[in-house]
């Protein structure tokens, strides 16, 4: 889908110099970003002869202000008339303007009429709407500030996230809860409020509300503990399962006793762990569970094998705001790789372009399609589905494979690229795909 442009013509007479008014305008449904300029002839040109030539007098006679009021008739953002084009999208704003949500219906141009010419004058508004469309974003979902036991401010850790390439990132101190207020802003990265929901028996992340539920984390019977978890799903807040077989904080827990959304399956470095915990996905979609997945560092500080983003979650989704992210990772609209650099994948099938997470009826379509980027020499692609594990390409050195692979039967079929990370290392997934569902 294009970019929609929008002109609007406004003739401001004398007789409102000194005042403000605004200029309605209606923001379209699923909008991206969002993007004003506007212009005025803000001074007049008089010729005056000269002896050895001519002279061009300017006298500034229009001043215009600028500013933006949303739906809710909250003031986003004024600029006066220094700024001739402004921006906004949910993580990014010109300075003077406050990152948002694009929310359709009315919104409002301030204009301010500071100075006007005798004649009057005609402003020119250029607004542009960029639509939404799906976006592959890289984040970490686990990470912890010295508000708990991590090392790193949130904003120090906000600006350790971007420069590593990541798009995302969820704060998640131990049993401590982050208000979005309290959060940095840092151009081109959503940053996720979150908890680590933090127990002698288990741990869980209630990611993108700040008040997952009432009072303390206290919880010691089955009741408690299941209050907070249906409290975190009553808040909309987006569950996830951690580390379930990490040693000295395994998730004890019966998991079909609680709520949840996603199971992290791959925490920090790959290791026994987290092949345990792909395992245990892996019999749940055997057993016809569509369980989604996510990966998280649990970063703390920056150690050997241990770094942000490694593993880190790549999302496909329709907005670089948190609500986007979010329902990306529910829909299974996700892959796990080893770092922000490591390889990448699109899976798709059917007419319609479904993508990880999707369901699509068997046999009426039967075929993926695959496209793996970043492969290294020795890289193996297999697919797994509910009875088999099958090779389907090695790559012989550095670069892209392009393939396709036929369901034989219903179930559901998801990626893994294995990787031996130094000489003489078995193969190690470099990175893990959610599934495409596939019903008779």
């Amino acid at each position: 889908m294009d970019n929609h442009k929008l002109v609007l013509q406004l003739f401001i007479e004398p007789v409102r110099a000194g005042t403000y008014f605004t200029l309605p305008f209606t923001m379209p449904g699923d909008v991206a970003s969002f993007s004003l300029a506007y212009h005025y002839e803000r001074r007049q040109e008089n010729e005056v002869p000269a002896a050895n030539g001519r002279f061009t007098a300017r006298q500034g006679t229009n001043i215009i202000d600028l500013g933006l009021i949303a739906p809710d008739g909250v003031q986003v953002g004024a600029s006066g008339s220094d700024k001739s084009e402004i921006y906004l999208d949910e993580t990014r704003a010109t300075p003077g303007y406050t990152p948002c949500t694009l929310v359709p219906g009315e919104w409002q141009i301030i204009v301010g009429a500071y100075h006007i010419a005798v004649e009057g004058v005609t402003v020119t508004y250029e607004l542009t709407f960029t639509p939404r469309r799906r976006q592959l974003l890289k984040g970490d979902l686990h990470a912890h500030t010295l508000a708990s036991d991590g090392v790193l401010t949130a904003a120090e850790l906000a600006w350790h996230a971007r420069r590593h390439g990541l798009d995302f990132l969820a704060i998640t101190d131990h049993n401590q809860m982050v208000t979005r207020a309290a959060l940095p802003q840092v151009p081109g990265l959503t940053l996720i409020p979150g908890l680590e929901w933090t127990h002698f028996r288990g741990h869980a992340n209630f990611l993108g509300v700040e008040k997952p539920y009432e009072g303390p984390f206290l919880a010691n019977t089955p009741g408690e503990i299941r209050a907070r978890f249906d409290s975190a799903r009553e808040h909309g807040a987006l569950i996830t399962i951690n580390h379930p077989f990490d040693p000295g904080c395994e998730f004890l827990f019966d998991i079909n006793s609680l709520p949840f959304d996603c199971l992290e399956v791959w925490n920090g470095p790959m290791r026994e762990a987290n092949l345990r915990a792909i395992d245990l996905w892996q019999s749940l979609l055997v057993a016809g569970e569509k369980v989604p997945i996510c990966g998280g560092s649990d970063y703390h500080r920056d150690a050997p094998f241990q770094f942000l983003g490694g593993p880190t979650t790549c999302v496909y989704a329709m907005s670089t705001n948190t609500s986007a992210i979010l329902a990306a990772l529910k829909q299974g609209h996700a892959y796990v790789t080893y770092a922000p650099d490591g390889p990448e994948l699109e899976l798709s099938a059917g007419p319609s372009g479904a993508i990880m997470g999707d369901t699509l009826p068997w046999p009426r379509v039967q075929e993926l399609q695959i496209r793996a980027e970043g492969l290294l020499a020795g890289d193996v692609v297999q697919v797994i589905t509910a009875r088999q594990s099958e090779p389907v390409f090695e790559a012989p050195a550095a670069g892209c494979f392009q393939g396709s692979y036929r369901m034989e039967a219903a179930g559901f079929a998801r990626i893994e690229i294995l990787r031996s990370f130094l000489p003489g290392l078995p193969l190690l997934p470099a990175l893990v795909s959610n599934p495409i569902y596939f019903e008779a």
